[in-house]
């Protein structure tokens, strides 16, 4: 069985260019998704460079243009997209909707839901360790505001609001709350989770 091409979308970022490395030492046909929006940005364009010299295949498209996401889509098995999509306000969701629907039209890629779970949840652990999340543009405007701010001199900047510190358990009471339902939840363990990324456990 020949192994699936793949067309990474977001190469040149953190993950994504560890994505194309990873496509291309495991064999994979890999198409790259050279978009105008790197403009002129001569680090990238060299990343992109390299990675042409390595195997990889360039693909010129924009989310400005549908009919070119549709016409690179087409020539693979499998889209990664390595765009930050982290922030629901940010462009980069938009970004990725166009992607979904240049996939949806072009037909040749099963699309399994965006949407968060509706019905059964995933809970990595016991559910109970602690996370901090914080939004980059707070990251951003409390950095500036300290500027100003004698107590900040030589120091370090932690942010860590206490209402933004929550466990996946509260995450998910949180998701159920918003969608007036209860979810079945599967727990995996540290085991169990490892076993599935040797492609030995069944249940993810």
């Amino acid at each position: 069985m020949s192994n699936s091409r793949i067309l990474v979308v977001g190469a040149t970022g953190y993950v994504g260019k560890r994505i194309v490395k990873a496509s291309l030492a495991q064999g994979h046909p890999t198409h790259i998704l050279t978009r105008r929006e790197i403009g002129f940005d001569i680090e990238k364009v060299q990343m992109l460079l390299t990675f042409k010299e390595q195997g990889a295949r360039l693909v010129e498209g924009s989310f400005s243009d549908h009919q070119s996401l549709v016409d690179a889509v087409k020539q693979v098995d499998v889209v990664i997209c390595a765009i930050s999509g982290v922030q629901f306000r940010s462009h980069n969701i938009l970004f990725q909707l166009k992607l979904v629907d240049a996939i949806k039209e072009a037909g040749n890629i099963k699309l399994d839901s965006l949407m968060p779970p509706r019905d059964r949840v995933r809970i990595y652990g016991d559910g109970n360790r602690k996370v901090v999340f914080v939004d980059e543009d707070d990251v951003a405007t409390y950095t500036v505001k300290s500027v100003n701010d004698y107590r900040m001199l030589n120091k370090t900047l932690y942010l860590r609001p206490q209402d933004n510190i929550l466990t996946h358990d509260q995450l998910v009471k949180t998701w159920e709350k918003l969608a007036n339902k209860t979810f079945v939840k599967l727990h995996i363990s540290a085991q169990d989770f490892l076993a599935s990324m040797k492609g030995t456990y069944s249940h993810l």
